[in-house]
């Protein structure tokens, strides 16, 4: 099935990172915040997260988003209302982004490392230097399922379409950003789709597969 692909376009998160975006009304984003060195009050660093998050997550499936979506910076500036010292506001944005880093089981970590022997790499979401290319959402301002952050990274390591395989847990995201830029595509993760020209539970297991046909 995979024998004519030489690269994987990866999803990161529920895809081989976990425990990723820990947001939610009861969480303490203040304790991070005031670690590094945030002067803002308590109880205001973690309102303003929370309403940063709403807003972001309430325009991210809308589709007049896809390509203009808003940065992280213009968020926080729109949900707090008031002017907010630069060098607080560089703490925020620091606060959010480790509220969204998930972890990389080691298991995952051997997986990846033994599929770059068969596949170039690449990521459609995040920067490693295990990749070939990568396309971070934030540096664009695009979101899938635009087709337009695959095709940025299809350009970049100029391999044929045909010969790339997109990976993911996501039939909205990332199957469907694929679909739109005519590339098959895998889930993982459980879920089933007849856009996916296969499913496995996990990432460990299509790299055991991939494994044991090659």
């Amino acid at each position: 099935m995979f024998e004519r692909k030489e690269a994987l376009l990866l999803d990161m998160n529920s895809t081989f990172m976990f425990g990723e975006d820990r947001f939610g009304t009861n969480e303490n984003y203040s304790e991070y915040y005031k670690s590094i060195g945030g002067e803002l009050a308590r109880e205001f660093v973690n309102e303003l997260i929370i309403r940063t998050y709403e807003y972001l997550d309430e325009r991210y499936p809308a589709e007049k988003y896809r390509h203009c979506f808003l940065s992280l910076q213009e968020a926080i500036e729109v949900s707090a209302n008031i002017g907010i010292a630069e060098s607080e506001k560089e703490k925020i944005i620091e606060t959010f982004s480790f509220h969204e880093h998930g972890k990389i089981p080691q298991t995952y970590v051997a997986a990846l490392r033994k599929l770059k022997e068969q596949f170039t790499l690449a990521l459609v979401i995040d920067i490693w230097a295990l990749f070939s290319a990568h396309s971070f959402s934030s540096d664009h301002g695009m979101v899938k399922p635009s087709p337009k952050p695959f095709e940025l990274v299809v350009n970049e390591i100029y391999i044929p379409k045909e010969k790339y395989l997109v990976i993911g847990d996501s039939i909205r995201r990332d199957l469907g950003g694929a679909h739109a830029a005519e590339i098959d595509s895998v889930l993982v993760g459980g879920a089933e789709s007849d856009i996916a020209i296969g499913s496995y539970p996990t990432l460990l297991d299509f790299q055991q597969n991939v494994q044991s046909c090659s």
